[in-house]
């Protein structure tokens, strides 16, 4: 991993990752099925960890209000119909909480010479390629939980809605070296149209 990101030699093997630190995850979970998406050469970025304590906590949270509700609802208003509902949220949520540090190892970006290359995803995959040029706006977004952890998520915004992509997790610091950098390429490959 890097905190200050260029665009990556296109002759370099894709490891996983490049000099591995302390801020990010050091290997990328991928599928196991031979049929999985993939992309030959490059280096993936990775995220921080910290990202999965932020969701942890976040969605932690929500489901001791789940729960809570639950049981007042059931026990103080013998309202039985509560379970249902309480029950299936509960069990969605322990759910994703199990999965989230390996969906969390999921999630890279690539910086190539004319695109930037979101993936994630381990059952459902999505790979975003995001052209340079299309780039019209890069916003860095956290709250009060990804503040006090140090870390942002970076958004893309281009002319087709459908295209937007969103980086969670990164360190604040990668973030705004990586909005800084995109939008120095963004701008110098408009210039060259």
């Amino acid at each position: 991993m890097t905190n200050s990101p260029g665009i990556p030699d296109s002759n370099r093997e894709s490891t996983g990752t490049d000099a591995p630190g302390d801020e990010t995850f050091q290997t990328l979970v991928e599928p196991r099925s031979a049929n999985r998406l993939d992309l030959a050469g490059g280096v993936w970025h990775q995220i921080s960890p910290k990202y999965v304590r932020v969701q942890l906590i976040s969605n932690g949270s929500f489901l001791l209000l789940v729960v809570a509700a639950t049981l007042v609802l059931t026990l103080l208003m013998h309202q039985w119909w509560a379970w249902i509902p309480g029950g299936i949220m509960t069990v969605i949520l322990v759910w994703t909480l199990v999965i989230l540090p390996r969906q969390a190892r999921s999630i890279g970006y690539q910086l190539r010479q004319d695109d930037l290359v979101f993936r994630r995803g381990i059952l459902w995959q999505r790979f975003v390629a995001v052209p340079y040029g299309r780039m019209q706006l890069i916003d860095i977004t956290h709250g009060p939980l990804d503040r006090g952890f140090g870390i942002a998520q970076l958004k893309f915004v281009t002319a087709a809605a459908a295209t937007g992509v969103v980086i969670p997790g990164l360190a604040q610091s990668t973030a705004e070296t990586l909005r800084d950098h995109l939008v120095e390429v963004a701008e110098s490959r408009r210039t060259g149209l």
